[in-house]
């Protein structure tokens, strides 16, 4: 019998062949006359392999949803890509609104720009944003994790099959939230595959946000694709001197919109931020803010000489006010966020 995903799963079949083959009652005579006959004979295994019934039963048992783009389901946001994916490899939900955003970085991050990073992502997903990454380590976990624990909604988009995932270190995190790929079944993560996936997260969300990235950082084929999608692109600026932070520096530099915190982020989406509720402090958290009111733009050895504690012990109360959203940094000194 024709099928679709057998034809999907055939070699050499992309997404134009396979909408032109869409067009016949998909028979091996059909899809000879469109294709020709090398490939149509290729369909023809294909069908008489059973691999299309074998997908989906392996499947199923995953409890993954295979969504072809030969139907009505199919994401519009996808379909209108220039390569769009043959067939998606969905464990969870597709994104239940358009209000997404990409949240890309390095692996590699820095401690702040992890924690800046699940701030925001936290303070997002509680103002009814998605934010869509890769599942890679480094910042894309760190948005995965700060979007769940805003109790919002978050994808990660694979550069593997959805049973071969990678890297084994986000496999936990990954069980709490939904997984996309667009890869077979058994196809092993590759390095030629990673910037594949970029171009998903592009198309799902209305803006990407880099938030620390090299000067060759895969986050910027991200940037890239949203760009010729028409999306904005924002990037967190970093020091000057930090290789970590060359990426996003250009991308201002190029005419990224400059990002600072979440309600940058909401007004780039148009969203109105939601009122933030009073936030009682206590101990040496109310006594540094108290300082930091009548000290702006103060650094952390004056707030020590003012408070009477020790420069340690103001720096990791700064990292805990700015976690709540009510310090800001620049150049080394602090202020009321």
């Amino acid at each position: 019998m024709p099928d679709p995903l057998a034809l999907a799963l055939t070699p050499q079949i992309g997404p134009q062949r396979l909408q032109q083959a869409l067009s016949t009652d998909l028979s091996v005579e059909a899809v000879a006359e469109v294709l020709g006959p090398e490939i149509a004979a290729g369909y023809a295994r294909t069908l008489q392999s059973g691999l299309a019934e074998q997908e989906r039963a392996q499947a199923a048992r995953l409890g993954v949803r295979l969504i072809g783009l030969w139907e009505e389901d199919y994401p519009e946001v996808l379909r209108h890509l220039e390569s769009p994916p043959t067939v998606l490899y969905l464990k969870g939900e597709l994104p239940p609104s358009e209000r997404n955003i990409g949240i890309v970085g390095t692996r590699k991050a820095s401690p702040w720009a992890t924690a800046w990073t699940h701030k925001v992502a936290r303070e997002l997903a509680e103002a009814g944003i998605g934010i869509i990454s890769g599942l890679a380590l480094g910042i894309d976990a760190a948005a995965h994790k700060g979007a769940l624990d805003g109790g919002g909604y978050t994808l990660g988009v694979l550069g593997s099959a959805i049973d071969h995932f990678y890297p084994a270190q986000n496999r936990a995190l990954a069980e709490r939230m939904s997984v996309l790929s667009e890869f077979p079944l058994g196809t092993p993560p590759q390095a030629g595959l990673f910037p594949r996936r970029n171009r998903i997260v592009a198309a799902f969300s209305r803006a990407v946000l880099v938030v620390e990235a090299g000067e060759k950082s895969g986050s910027l084929i991200t940037a890239k694709f949203a760009a010729e999608l028409g999306r904005d692109v924002l990037a967190v600026p970093g020091r000057p001197g930090d290789t970590f932070s060359l990426g996003c520096n250009r991308l201002i530099q190029d005419g990224a919109g400059l990002v600072l915190n979440t309600e940058d982020v909401l007004n780039a989406l148009g969203v109105l931020a939601p009122k933030k509720q009073a936030v009682q402090l206590e101990g040496s958290e109310a006594k540094v803010y108290r300082a930091l009111l009548e000290l702006p733009e103060a650094l952390p050895d004056d707030l020590a000489q003012s408070t009477g504690l020790s420069t340690g012990e103001v720096l990791s109360v700064l990292m805990m006010l700015e976690l709540k959203g009510l310090v800001q940094s620049s150049a080394g000194r602090y202020s009321p966020a």
